[in-house]
């Protein structure tokens, strides 16, 4: 079967399209299935780092816990010395009952107890304080000092004043004024605070 020229040149024009078009279809084919692969992989990548993250959190969830409890039971040690009353009065009377009996056992009699109002103490916490007049010997004075310090409840010394008494007895005159830790709660509102908060309830 003879072909015309024009058959042959059409039938020429075919193969070469076809020949052109090959590479455009392999390059097309290639890429979609190469962006295919590259997407889960990214994902799987990226899953992997944040379970990596989620692990690493929850290693420290045990040590955090651990640490909490320590503080937690630390606080509570120290804050079984609080003097735990519901007013600040009452707070006084125990603070004052607590030098009434350190001073009986030094054989020293009080004079002229005064119970100070309560102060803050940092942000937790208030400080009642007692100041007691007392005349004793150097070395009562040194044991009662020495009491107060071991004494299982939160106590310290803010004042201290003393002055001779009688030279033949070999006996001082002392102002003590002794602080106790109170719960924040029994400190007084300042009357300042109080007319704001009144204030802004009625708003």
């Amino acid at each position: 079967m003879s072909l015309s020229p024009r058959e042959r040149r059409l039938l020429s024009w075919t193969a070469v399209s076809v020949v052109l078009s090959l590479p455009v279809f392999f390059w097309s084919v290639g890429g979609n299935s190469g962006g295919a692969v590259v997407a889960p992989t990214d994902s799987a990548a990226l899953a992997e780092k944040r379970l990596a993250r989620l692990r690493d959190a929850a290693a420290t969830v045990p040590q955090k816990e651990e640490i909490f409890k320590s503080l937690s039971a630390d606080l509570a040690k120290r804050e079984a010395g609080l003097i735990r009353t519901e007013t600040a009065a009452q707070a006084g009377a125990a603070l004052l009952q607590i030098l009434t009996r350190l001073c009986g056992s030094q054989q020293i009699t009080i004079k002229q107890p005064e119970l100070l109002p309560i102060v803050p103490l940092g942000d937790a916490y208030g400080e009642a304080v007692v100041a007691i007049n007392i005349e004793c010997h150097i070395d009562q004075l040194i044991n009662l000092l020495a009491d107060i310090s071991s004494q299982p409840e939160l106590l310290t010394t803010t004042d201290l004043q003393v002055q001779a008494a009688n030279p033949k007895e070999k006996t001082v005159n002392v102002r003590l004024a002794v602080g106790g830790v109170t719960p924040r709660s029994l400190v007084p509102a300042k009357p300042g605070a109080q007319r704001t908060a009144k204030k802004g309830a009625g708003l």
